[in-house]
């Protein structure tokens, strides 16, 4: 499993490609996958980027637990997976292509910041990015909640 750990900026050109961070690309094994899907966050105003293999663990895990003869579990799955987009940094220049919509499902214009949060990493919109961090209080009032007794 690849392990993503820091912020990025990267800027967007006319065609909707972004230079993939060095850092993130130097943390997959040589050799390794280079495949990335990349979605729409269902909570946030960011997109998520999973490599492939976590991304297969993941909607497999997801997966698993829906009923397929259960209309609202089918519903939610077709959703869950309409806008999904696989990327790959080309080996040039090391830039990926994001679709346009997903660019704009997030209000990006020009400018991106890659976030790696571990198992994935999240593209916000630069001016959005800030502005999503938690205050301290309530990082700490998650934290104690979150804390097992």
């Amino acid at each position: 499993m690849v392990t993503f750990i820091g912020k990025y900026p990267s800027k967007v050109d006319d065609k909707g490609r972004l230079v993939f961070p060095a850092k993130f690309k130097g943390m997959v094994a040589p050799g390794g996958d280079l495949r990335f899907v990349i979605k729409k966050s269902l909570y946030s105003d960011c997109l998520e980027m999973w490599s492939y293999e976590e991304w297969e663990k993941e909607s497999d895990r997801i997966r698993e637990g829906l009923d397929f003869f259960n209309p609202q579990h089918e519903q939610f799955w077709r959703e869950y997976m309409r806008d999904c987009d696989v990327v790959e940094p080309d080996a040039k220049l090391g830039r990926i292509s994001i679709s346009r919509y997903l660019l704009d499902a997030i209000g990006v214009n020009k400018e991106v910041v890659f976030f790696g949060i571990n198992f994935k990493i999240e593209i916000w919109a630069a001016e959005k990015f800030e502005s999503s961090k938690v205050s301290k209080e309530d990082y700490v009032a998650i934290a104690k909640s979150l804390s097992r007794k």
